[in-house]
């Protein structure tokens, strides 16, 4: 099944392990053996037209000849040559390498068979209507994986190194992080970095799906596969190539053919052992009711070899990979990057969605709203101590309070800097012990902190043992989360709870806003598993997670479907999630949802269809009825029709 997917993904170059299809699936149709590059698919496909062309033409001039003689016989043995070699050679490749039950395998069984039997032109229509079905599959696959590429394509090849007062064109692979690159109007971002000079406006609907160009200037962040739409700008490089965002793009779409959905898998299983199954019922076909009722052999050896050429299980092997990579391909154009098709089987089945808060249904931009200090310290003081405290930090809180203080922060003189993951931070300044943090991190040290409700995150300050205030910042809700809410609900979302390490008051004034009754405040990362545990006891379906931070990692993990803010959450964040949204919007969520139901739905949909249309035509050539292009049409047109509805995945819309 792996080289299926390789032959839709050429994102990459996916091609450095080989895996034959027909290994796992018994089937080994023309567009799962290839695996060369586009312009090889091209040659291939127009050199097969014209065998194809060539051997129809040699059929006509057979079927004028007279009937008696064998001069009439030339002709059909070159038309078969010429519309089946390439099958002959693969059924001979895979009967020497041990894989015999494979469509070629059936279909020469049955031309010879019919040549056999006298049927010289059923023999080489059968062959030619088969190759003309091969055609219009590889079209259908070809078109879809370059549907799929284009989306993807966004690896850049080329960087323009700043050395002195030069430009040096190298490969991104070459650059360092803090060297200097330049990104000319038209280019594509090669490295992720922090402009240093310049205006632009970025298109980054590669990477997010959002149409609307983003404006940068000087001391804004910029992301590799971005195109730079108008102005020249100067990135000093953050991350290298490897790290960057376009690479890890490239490396999850990669990946995400690995992790089959239940549905894959289970088709995998039973093509394998279907295929030889009905090879031993076709034998049985031509040689019982002979032996048993008298019954005239060759009538009954053709209909065992119809029976075999309809029994070919190469739509479901084919339509099923292509309906999942297809959903995938079509996420990835929305901003959705899903690591893999079984996460998006697990999505039709989410029953409930659990939420950070942070960053995640709210902004992340924090502002001080209030700062009280203690009897014996100034407010100017007590901001003093917070930003020094703080400084190391890069949590969006910390950096709001250090925002806030106007004075310089000596970082020398910060010392035995501790980050306590859910509380706060400890640091040494100036000889004197700094706690900043949750009223918890006071308790636990010996102070006891003045706890006033308010609505916003509470920081409270300890100096030496004594406790120097506190200071409010405040969040507020992402445009769009109550309306992400509200579509979650109405696409039958039972359960939508949020965890979150804030203060109780905080937390329920935020969900009120956005129509949330079950909170959950005041976590540590520890408490926010245990509490997903007992949310994923009680859940009938499945469980998904969304969070943006370093310390919703371990809950991204263990959640049936993990997701991620890819644009602001943290890279061990977007690791462990299973779905990463690159805008940071909670609303794409319902898309996902709606994009993993349309998936699953045209996959049933092929499932039931190549099933339900083999069984009707099976038992029809069991019985006669069917002739050889019917046995035809139930391998490559069920299979063509199978494809085509699974690739109307890729173009589809959503709102």
């Amino acid at each position: 099944m792996k080289k299926v997917y390789k032959k839709l993904q050429k994102v990459e170059d996916f091609r450095d392990e080989k895996d034959d299809c027909e290994e796992e699936s018994g089937c080994s149709c023309g567009h799962c053996d290839d695996d060369d590059d586009d312009d090889d698919d091209d040659d291939g496909e127009r050199f097969k037209i014209i065998r194809v062309a060539f051997g129809a033409a040699l059929l006509a001039v057979a079927l004028i000849l007279p009937k008696d003689g064998w001069l009439r016989l030339i002709p059909f043995i070159a038309a078969y040559v010429l519309a089946g070699g390439d099958v002959f050679l693969r059924a001979a490749k895979n009967l020497l390498r041990g894989k015999v039950f494979d469509e070629n395998f059936l279909m020469v069984v049955a031309s010879l068979g019919a040549f056999a039997i006298g049927e010289f032109p059923e023999g080489c229509a059968v062959m030619l209507f088969y190759q003309v079905g091969e055609l219009c599959q590889d079209f259908a696959v070809t078109r879809s994986r370059r549907s799929i590429r284009a989306l993807m394509d966004i690896r850049p090849d080329r960087a323009n190194l700043k050395v002195g007062s030069e430009l040096k064109v190298v490969a991104p692979q070459d650059v360092e992080v803090g060297q200097l690159i330049v990104v000319k109007p038209g280019e594509r971002v090669p490295l992720d970095g922090v402009v240093t000079d310049g205006t632009s406006a970025l298109d980054t609907s590669a990477l997010t799906g959002e149409s609307l160009p983003r404006n940068v200037s000087a001391g804004d962040a910029v992301l590799s596969g971005s195109v730079n739409t108008s102005g020249l700008l100067t990135v000093e490089v953050s991350r290298a190539y490897a790290e960057s965002t376009v690479a890890k793009i490239l490396e999850m779409t990669q990946n995400a053919a690995a992790k089959k959905a239940p549905t894959e898998s289970f088709i995998t299983k039973f093509a394998r052992v279907y295929t030889p199954a009905v090879v031993c019922v076709a034998v049985l076909l031509a040689v019982l009711p002979p032996l048993a009722f008298g019954a005239d052999f060759t009538e009954w050896l053709h209909r065992a070899l119809i029976f075999l050429v309809i029994s070919c299980p190469c739509a479901l092997v084919v339509s099923i990979p292509l309906g999942f990579f297809g959903g995938i391909g079509c996420a990835s154009r929305n901003g959705i990057l899903v690591k893999g098709g079984n996460y998006l089987e697990a999505l039709c089945a989410a029953t409930t969605f659990v939420f950070d808060k942070t960053g995640t249904l709210t902004r992340g931009v924090f502002s001080v709203t209030d700062v009280t200090p203690a009897a014996g310290f100034t407010r100017d003081e007590l901001l003093s101590l917070a930003a020094q405290a703080e400084s190391q930090s890069t949590h969006p809180i910390a950096v709001s309070v250090t925002r806030a203080f106007t004075g310089g922060v000596d970082l020398g003189a910060i010392s035995d800097y501790e980050e306590i993951p859910g509380r706060g931070v400890a640091a040494t300044v100036g000889g004197r012990r700094i706690l900043a943090g949750s009223a918890r991190l006071l308790t636990e040290n010996g102070v006891a902190a003045q706890d006033v409700s308010a609505i916003g995150t509470a920081i409270h300050i300890a100096c030496g043992g004594v406790y120097a205030g506190r200071i409010v910042v405040s969040d507020e809700p992402k445009v769009g989360a109550a309306q992400a809410i509200a579509s979650l609900r109405g696409l039958g979302v039972t359960t939508i709870a949020m965890l979150t390490g804030d203060s109780r008051a905080v937390a329920e004034s935020v969900a009120q806003s956005l129509g949330i009754t079950d909170v959950h405040a005041e976590l540590l990362p520890q408490d926010k598993v245990a509490q997903l545990e007992q949310l994923q006891g009680v859940s009938r379906g499945a469980t998904v997670f969304v969070g943006d931070g370093i310390n919703d990692a371990p809950v991204l993990a263990m959640a049936d479907v993990g997701v991620a803010m890819g644009q602001l959450g943290s890279d061990a964040a977007t690791e462990a999630a299973d779905v990463v949204l690159m805008t940071d919007e909670p609303k794409k969520l319902a898309v996902a949802i709606k994009i993993a139901r349309l998936t699953k739905r045209v996959v049933r949909q092929n499932i039931v269809f190549a099933l339900g249309a083999k069984a009707v035509i099976l038992v029809l050539g069991a019985l006669g009825i069917a002739n050889m292009w019917l046995a035809v049409f139930a391998d490559v047109g069920v299979a063509l029709i199978a494809i085509v509805n699974s690739s109307r995945i890729v173009g589809a819309r959503f709102k």
